[in-house]
C-alpha cells in the first residue's frame, strides 16, 4: 500500500475497459479522467467505472494538474502522438501493446521519455504470468547455463478480429493497426522470449507472412482486411543466440507446442510448465510447484502484489516501491523483430537490424 495515484485515460474502447477493470483491483488508484472522441463510449465508461471528468479532446485532459499518469488505449498508429503529448505534458505513461505502429515511432517515444525523465511502461501481460516469473528465476539463477535459443509460439485456429466476428475493423486495417497476428498477439510471446533471454542485441532477422485462410466475403470487403494472419520469423542475436517465431491468428491446425527456452544446462517449456535438465548422467523432468513459490515470494520475501499484473507493477513503480521492469525497451526490441519480419517478407531475404532501423518509416496518425 502507498500513496494514491491519479490516472487519466486516453481512449475508453474495448481494451481500455480491461485496463479499467484491472485498476479496480488496486486500492491505490484513482481514475480521475478520461478522453475519447466517441461521446457514447465516454459516457458508458464514466458510468461503469465512476470516472468524474470526461473530455472529447485528450489534449485538454492533459492540462489537468490532478493527473499524475496517463493510460493510452488507442489503435497502434495512434500510440506515438498520444504518448509523446502526455510525456511532454509531464505525465508518466502506460501504453497498450505494441509500443507503436512502426519501429521508428517506438524509438521516438522511448527517446522522448528518456529526455524528459518520465516513466514509459508497455502493457505486456505475459511478463507477469507465474510461468514467466518461475522461468526468470531459474534463468537468472544459472540453472539453464548459457541460453542459446528461444521459441516464440502463439496459436488461434480461427481468431482474427472483425472478420471472425469480434472487435472492430480497425484491427485488420494496416493503416491503423500496423500489423495483424504479430502485432496483436505475437507481441506477447516475442516480448516474453526477449525478456527471458535478457533482451539481447538483435543482429539479423528473416521472416514470412501469410493471409490464406478464407474469410466471409462481405466481412473481408467491409473490413478492408489487409494484415497477416500467420507470421513466421527467425532472429539471430549478436551474442550468438537465436529465436524462432510462429504466430497464428487463423490456421488449419490444432494447438502448437508452447514457447520454450533452451540452455546449455537445461531447458524450459512454459505451458504446461516444465524444467528439463541432467544430473549424474540422467535426464530429469523436474516438477515445480509455482504457486507455493509465488506465496513465498509475496510473503516471506515481502514482494507483495507488485508482480500480480502489469497494472499492479506500474502503480508500485509510480509509488517508488519497485524498480520498473524495462518493458518499453523489451517492446522496442519486439518492434524491431516484427518490423524485421515484414521487411524480410517485402525484400524476399534476410535483413539486418541496421537495415530495419534505416528503412523504418513513421506511420503515426495525427490526433
Amino acid at each position: 500500500m502507498g500513496r494514491k495515484i491519479n490516472i487519466g485515460f486516453i481512449g475508453v474502447g474495448q481494451i481500455a475497459r480491461n485496463h479499467l477493470r484491472a485498476y479496480q483491483n488496486i486500492p491505490d488508484v484513482n481514475v480521475v479522467a478520461a478522453a475519447d472522441v466517441s461521446e457514447e463510449a465516454l459516457a458508458r465508461a464514466a458510468k461503469d467505472f465512476n470516472i468524474p471528468q470526461t473530455y472529447s479532446c485528450f489534449h485538454e485532459m492533459l492540462k489537468s494538474a490532478d493527473i499524475e499518469a496517463v493510460d493510452v488505449c488507442l489503435h497502434n498508429n495512434l500510440h506515438n502522438p498520444a504518448v509523446i503529448a502526455a510525456l511532454k505534458a509531464g505525465k508518466d505513461v502506460y501504453c497498450e501493446k505494441p509500443l507503436a505502429g512502426t519501429y521508428i515511432d517506438a524509438v521516438r517515444m522511448v527517446e522522448t521519455a528518456k529526455k524528459l525523465r518520465r516513466k514509459l511502461h508497455m502493457q505486456l501481460a505475459t511478463l507477469y504470468s507465474l510461468e514467466t516469473r518461475v522461468a526468470k528465476k531459474l534463468i537468472d539463477g544459472g540453472k539453464l547455463g548459457r541460453v542459446y535459443h528461444g521459441r516464440s509460439t502463439g496459436h488461434r485456429r480461427r481468431g482474427r478480429p472483425y472478420v471472425d466476428g469480434y472487435g472492430t475493423a480497425q484491427f485488420v486495417q494496416k493503416q491503423v493497426s500496423g500489423g495483424g497476428a504479430l502485432y496483436d498477439m505475437g507481441v506477447y510471446h516475442i516480448g516474453q522470449m526477449l525478456y527471458l533471454m535478457g533482451n539481447q542485441t538483435i543482429d539479423r532477422i528473416t521472416g514470412k507472412t501469410y493471409q490464406e485462410t478464407p474469410v466471409d466475403p462481405r466481412r473481408g470487403k467491409i473490413g478492408k482486411y489487409s494484415v497477416e494472419e500467420l507470421g513466421l520469423g527467425f532472429v539471430r542475436f549478436a551474442n550468438g543466440a537465436s529465436m524462432d517465431v510462429i504466430e497464428a491468428w487463423a490456421v488449419h491446425m490444432n494447438s502448437f507446442e508452447s514457447s520454450m527456452v533452451l540452455g546449455s544446462k537445461g531447458g524450459i517449456r512454459l505451458s504446461p510448465f516444465g524444467f528439463f535438465h541432467q544430473s549424474a548422467d540422467m535426464d530429469l523432468d523436474t516438477v515445480i510447484d509455482p504457486k507455493a513459490a509465488q506465496y513465498r515470494w509475496s510473503n516471506v520475501h515481502e514482494e507483495g502484489n507488485v508482480m500480480e499484473s502489469s497494472q499492479h507493477h506500474w502503480i508500485a513503480a509510480l509509488q517508488g516501491r519497485v524498480e520498473l521492469i524495462p518493458s518499453a525497451m523489451v517492446g522496442l526490441n519486439t518492434m524491431l523483430v516484427m518490423e524485421g519480419i515484414y521487411l524480410s517478407q517485402k525484400l524476399g531475404r534476410e535483413v539486418t537490424a541496421a537495415e530495419v532501423r534505416e528503412m523504418s518509416v513513421s506511420k503515426a496518425l495525427s490526433i
